[in-house]
């Protein structure tokens, strides 16, 4: 793992350099809350990502960048164009974003109009990652990598072992998980 505190970029290279690389974006949302056992609340500090790379014994070579973090109810257009932006400007044609669940399709929706020639997933977790082995977020990570090296360009959100294209999902309510729409 190298770490370069001047640009807070992280790079987790493998020693096998067949695969692509791969930039991760994280932009908030449950995945990086933390919970304040005096007030009840949840708050972001940082990203979990490097600790959740490291421990999965991530050998691919991820490029991270923290674009914003906050919950997904409270993003903006200027934010979702902000992370297109990013998605644009590049070189990685493999990207990964963390996202709050709430507003997810609405992210994916702008980055599929902006019609980019890469491969871009979303996931996310209903329950952070600090919460342990509850959390979601750790096995969404996962596949999400799994699933960007794979599929051929364009939108995609991951959740609970699946993948949706961008414009045939949404988050149930009721259950917890995201439903392919019919």
């Amino acid at each position: 793992m190298v770490i370069n505190a001047s640009s807070k970029k992280t790079t987790f290279a493998s020693p096998m350099m067949d695969y692509e690389n791969i930039r991760l974006f994280i932009t908030g949302g449950t995945f990086d809350k933390e919970y304040n056992m005096i007030t009840g609340q949840l708050f972001f500090e940082d990203t979990h990502l490097p600790e959740m790379l490291e421990r999965g014994r991530c050998s691919l070579d991820v490029q991270f960048r923290t674009i914003m973090m906050i919950d997904s109810l409270e993003m903006t257009d200027a934010d979702r164009e902000l992370i297109t932006v990013n998605c644009r400007s590049c070189k990685e044609n493999h990207i990964v974003i963390t996202h709050g669940t709430d507003t997810m399709t609405d992210t994916a929706r702008v980055l599929a109009q902006a019609a980019l020639p890469k491969t871009i997933v979303l996931t996310g977790a209903l329950i952070p990652y600090k919460f342990g082995t509850s959390s979601d977020g750790f096995f969404n990570l996962g596949s999400a990598l799994a699933f960007v090296q794979t599929l051929p360009h364009g939108v995609y959100i991951c959740m609970n072992g699946k993948y949706f294209q961008w414009d045939v999902v949404r988050k149930n309510k009721e259950t917890g998980f995201f439903d392919r729409l019919k």
